[in-house]
């Protein structure tokens, strides 16, 4: 089994990435294999809705900035978590753009072929508030998609304005374990199902209101 991470900090190895590290210390010990992507500091276009995507196998026209990368690594993935530093309130901008065109580029007809059925999990850090708001707006990724969502003992959030304060949030990492916990236990059962022969959901398609009266 494979989970994908995304650390939408500017900043590869402050706050955001110690509570991914106490997550993937699980995963470790579990035997799941792991794969960072980093967004970093470097510029990441947001969503131009160009429609392009539709010509290019569910790729993106944007190219260099990971978002392509994570959606090849996306197809033989079994779990995602999506991390960020809470901004005033709110996830970083970065993620935002990253995960706009992860699942618009991703997404068809209402079909993610590469995410939907996978258990996915949104973490917030933060010095002090916020976090609730920013896994709200993180959460409604998983949602349009049809990708069960992992919880935890609590809110998946952390405390602290660095590394070592997040360190010391011992709820916070005990949070970031259980999560891990939680969707190794999800993945297995899927997998589990899969080999006892349990079909995936049958989804309807093709509709498409507009809330328009006519």
């Amino acid at each position: 089994m494979k989970v994908l991470l995304v650390n939408g900090s500017s900043h590869a190895n402050n706050t955001t990435m110690r509570a991914l590290e106490e997550v993937i210390k699980v995963f470790n010990e579990e035997g799941v294999e792991t794969e960072v992507f980093q967004l970093g500091a470097k510029p990441i276009a947001d969503c131009l809705q160009c429609h392009k995507c539709m010509e290019l196998s569910g790729r993106c026209a944007i190219n260099g900035d990971g978002v392509n990368e994570f959606l090849d690594a996306s197809e033989t993935a079994d779990g995602f978590i999506f991390a960020t530093p809470v901004y005033f309130a709110h996830p970083s901008g970065r993620i935002f753009d990253f995960l706009d065109r992860v699942f618009y580029a991703g997404g068809r007809d209402g079909l993610y072929p590469s995410l939907m059925f996978k258990p996915g999990a949104a973490i917030a850090v933060a010095r002090r508030g916020g976090t609730t708001a920013t896994l709200d707006a993180l959460n409604k990724y998983f949602g349009i998609a049809q990708m069960p969502i992992a919880g935890s003992t609590y809110w998946n959030n952390v405390h602290g304005f660095n590394p070592e304060d997040a360190e010391a949030d011992e709820e916070g990492m005990q949070t970031m374990r259980n999560l891990a916990r939680n969707m190794i236990w999800m993945m297995r059962c899927f997998e589990e199902g899969k080999k006892a022969g349990v079909a995936l959901p049958a989804t309807e398609t093709g509709k498409w209101t507009h809330f328009i009266n006519r």
